[in-house]
C-alpha cells in the first residue's frame, strides 16, 4: 500500500511539474499580450487626444479664413472619419494584423457595398457638389421646387441637409435630391423686392388711392428709399381696380415690412372712405 501511495505521489508531482512547465512557457506570451493591450490603450488614448487637437486646429484655421460653416462641418466630419480609420489600422498592425490583406478585403467589400448603397453614395456626392458649387450656404432660406420643402439651412452634413421651417420643424433632405433638383434661394441677395396689391372700388378716387399707397411706402422705415418705388394699376378685375405697389427692402425685413404695409394700406384706405370691394355679381333683369 505504501508503494502504491508513493507511485501516486510521484505521478501528481510529475503532473504538477508539467503544468508548471506549461504555464511557465506561456507566461512570456501572456506578458507580451498584456503589454500590447496596455500599449494599444495608451496609443488609442493619445491618438484620440491628437485627433481632437488636429480637428480643433483645422476648425480654427477655417474660421480665420472665413470658410463657409457648411464646408467646415463637412471637412470636420471627413477628417474625423479618416483619422480614426488610420488610428484603428495602426493599432491593429501592432497585434499582427495584415493591413494589406485587410485593405484588399475592404476594397472588395467596398465594391459590393457601393452597389448596395448607391443612394447613400449619391447623397455623399451631392453633399460634395453642394459644398463646392455653393448653391446655398448655412443660414440661407431655400425652397426645394420638386416637393415644395422650404426652410432655413441649419446644417450641411455628409449625406443630408437640415432645414428649419418657420414653425420650428426640422426637415432633413438627402443631398442627392438637393443636388439633382431645382431650388430657389430666397436670401441669396441682400435685398428683396416687395410686391403688394390691393383692389379698390370702381367708384373710388384712383389717383388719391395711388398717392396714399405711395406715401406709405416712402414713409416706411424698412423700404429702401434709394431704390425704385412704384405704384401702378395692375389690372381691372371683375369687381375691383387692382393697384400694385413695388419697393425694395433688406432680406431680413421682408416679412415684417410686408405685414405692416398691408395693414397700414387697409387702415389708410378705410380712413379716407376708399372701399375695398368683395367679389360681387351684378344681375340685370330684362323687362318682359
Amino acid at each position: 500500500m505504501l508503494l502504491t501511495k508513493a507511485v501516486e505521489g510521484e505521478a501528481v508531482v510529475e503532473e504538477v511539474g508539467k503544468f508548471a512547465e506549461y504555464v511557465g512557457g506561456k507566461i512570456p506570451g501572456l506578458i507580451d499580450f498584456a503589454v500590447g493591450v496596455v500599449l494599444a490603450l495608451v496609443v488609442f488614448f493619445i491618438g484620440t487626444k491628437l485627433i481632437k487637437w488636429i480637428r480643433k486646429l483645422i476648425r480654427i484655421s477655417m474660421e480665420k479664413g472665413n470658410v463657409d460653416k457648411g464646408v467646415r462641418q463637412f471637412v470636420d466630419s471627413l477628417v474625423k472619419f479618416a483619422l480614426y480609420a488610420i488610428l484603428i489600422f495602426s493599432i491593429g498592425s501592432k497585434f499582427g494584423l495584415d493591413t494589406t490583406s485587410v485593405a484588399a478585403a475592404l476594397a472588395s467589400c467596398g465594391v459590393a457595398i457601393g452597389l448596395a448603397l448607391q443612394g447613400s453614395l449619391s447623397n455623399f456626392a451631392g453633399g460634395v457638389l453642394i459644398l463646392i458649387l455653393k448653391p446655398f450656404v448655412v443660414g440661407d432660406y431655400i425652397i426645394e421646387d420638386n416637393k415644395g420643402r422650404e426652410g432655413t439651412v441649419k446644417e450641411i452634413q455628409l449625406f443630408y441637409t437640415k432645414l428649419l421651417t418657420v414653425d420650428n420643424k426640422t426637415v432633413i433632405i438627402p443631398n442627392g435630391s438637393l443636388a439633382n433638383t431645382s431650388l430657389t434661394n430666397v436670401t441669396a441677395q441682400d435685398k428683396r423686392r416687395l410686391d403688394l396689391s390691393v383692389g379698390i372700388s370702381y367708384d373710388a378716387d384712383l389717383k388719391k388711392a395711388k398717392q396714399m399707397i405711395e406715401e406709405l411706402l416712402r414713409k416706411d422705415e424698412d423700404v429702401l428709399q434709394n431704390e425704385d418705388i412704384t405704384v401702378f394699376v395692375d389690372s381691372l378685375g371683375d369687381s375691383a381696380v387692382v393697384i400694385g405697389a413695388r419697393g425694395w427692402v433688406k432680406k431680413e425685413a421682408y416679412w415684417t415690412a410686408k405685414w405692416r404695409l398691408t395693414e397700414n394700406i387697409k387702415l389708410t384706405l378705410d380712413e379716407n372712405g376708399i372701399e375695398i370691394p368683395f367679389n360681387q355679381v351684378v344681375v340685370h333683369m330684362k323687362e318682359q
